[in-house]
């Protein structure tokens, strides 16, 4: 009896008698755990809930290594840290408080209706659920309004990159005839009409000017302060290990490996900040829309559109560049089969050259129950 009981283990991590490779992972010494677990990962087998909770209770840099494609740089996950302000924006409550007023103040619109949090609502992720917005006489825009709250991480704005920094961005709503239809300077020559208004700006900023500059500072200030705070998330990559549950560990050891998102999503805001090709460029159609080549003419950058953070992603939806995915469950479909497949038509003339597709996306092979997973885990960030 007693070499039965030493040779059990050895039987068990070569899978006989029913059991599954991972069977000697469960009791008995942390250490032998771990290595074993770590050995048949090594192997190509599929870790089960309790050596996932092994490799996972090891510090970030120790995690099983993602899967990354040849030439993607790429940052590993990790605690947001706080948002940095520029050195020529400095921020104080006064600016952020100002920004907030500003964000929701109709009379930056040239019908007095229409303010920012029109499309990016507190209730709503600083989103506005719906497909596309709309704007100026009821005119609807061609592209999702995304969530703002992460905007203060991002290194260029709107879905085609167009402004640099959020205080580039700040005024381009305000002038986009289908958005606000106004202009900055008429925009703060209404402000300064408002002697309330010159009283905050000369509090803030040290004058009463109201300079379209300032205006733009303030709102941006503000945009930064609405970065999330320390969430579930967060506090299990601080240490908390036991804080995800095991289908949402088996969803993170998905996104790191089979589903194939860290080659897009990583580092602390979970976005390379750089801009793909998925396939939802309508070339040559009515809803054509060519994105950041729209800006660069680059053919490279054809069809390409800025990878948005997924902080917050559960509660942004309708997703992608043009809403037109409803829920999780159908963007984890639309990335399962590989995106959007287009081809070229000789019997249609689209602006430029036919996008080429972005070689990152690729059928990936989840099955429903690795889906369920993989978006359970999403709804946790």
């Amino acid at each position: 009896m007693r070499l039965l009981r030493i040779a059990l283990p050895a039987l068990l991590l070569c899978g006989v008698a029913g059991s599954t490779p991972w069977a000697d992972a469960r009791p008995g010494r942390p250490a032998d755990t771990l290595a074993a677990c770590q050995r048949l990962l090594g192997q190509g087998v599929e870790p089960d809930a309790a050596c996932l909770r092994q490799l996972y209770a090891q510090p970030v840099a120790a995690w099983p290594a993602p899967q990354i494609d040849p030439g993607v740089r790429w940052n590993e996950l990790g605690v947001l840290p706080p948002v940095q302000h520029p050195a020529y924006n400095p921020t104080s409550p006064a600016k952020v408080a100002l920004g907030k007023r500003l964000f929701n103040e109709p009379a930056l619109s040239r019908s007095g209706q229409i303010a920012c949090a029109s499309c990016h609502e507190a209730d709503l992720e600083f989103a506005d659920g719906r497909r596309v917005s709309f704007g100026h006489d009821r005119q609807t825009g061609r592209r999702n309004a995304p969530s703002v709250r992460m905007s203060g991480y991002a290194t260029s704005l709107f879905w085609d990159g167009r402004a640099a920094t959020l205080e580039d961005q700040a005024l381009l709503p305000i002038a986009d005839p289908k958005e606000m239809a106004f202009s900055a300077d008429e925009a703060t020559a209404r402000l300064r009409s408002d002697a309330d208004y010159r009283a905050r700006f000369q509090e803030v900023f040290g004058d009463a000017q109201v300079t379209p500059a300032q205006l733009a500072q303030a709102i941006a200030s503000f945009q930064r302060s609405l970065a999330p705070q320390r969430d579930r998330f967060d506090r299990f990559l601080g240490g908390g290990r036991t804080l995800l549950d095991d289908t949402e560990l088996r969803g993170l050891h998905l996104f790191r490996t089979k589903a194939r998102c860290m080659n897009c999503h990583n580092g602390p805001a979970l976005t390379d900040n750089a801009f793909h090709n998925l396939g939802l460029h309508f070339h040559g159609r009515p809803r054509e829309d060519l994105g950041r080549y729209e800006i660069t003419g680059n053919p490279a950058d054809s069809g390409a559109f800025r990878t948005p953070s997924l902080r917050g992603v559960a509660r942004t939806a309708p997703y992608m560049h043009i809403g037109s995915l409803k829920t999780l469950d159908a963007v984890l479909l639309f990335y399962n089969v590989g995106g959007g497949k287009p081809r070229a038509r000789d019997d249609v003339a689209g602006t430029g050259p036919f996008p080429q597709p972005d070689p990152l996306m690729q059928p990936l092979g989840l099955n429903a129950e690795e889906r369920q997973a993989l978006q359970a885990f999403l709804e946790v960030l």
